[in-house]
């Protein structure tokens, strides 16, 4: 029996940071937009309101950072 290479995407992907005051990055969960952060702690608040356990901000199976890490929180 052979392994798939298939990888499921993650639950939770935090979008590029937003001009504002402060700044802000959009957060979706499930491919829903559940709001917006400011840092990550609100990634982790997100996710515990929807019942998600995040052990590691920085592994690729459980959030997906698009347009900076989990340490990008000014705009470009």
């Amino acid at each position: 029996m052979t392994e798939s290479p298939y990888v499921s995407a993650p639950r939770i992907t935090v979008l590029p940071v937003q001009p504002g005051n402060p700044p802000f990055r959009i957060v979706e969960i499930d491919g829903e937009v559940i709001g917006s952060a400011t840092a990550m702690t609100d990634v982790l608040i997100a996710a515990a309101a929807a019942g998600i356990a995040v052990h590691d901000l920085d592994d690729p199976a459980a959030v997906r950072w698009v347009g900076g890490g989990k340490l990008s929180w000014k705009p470009h």
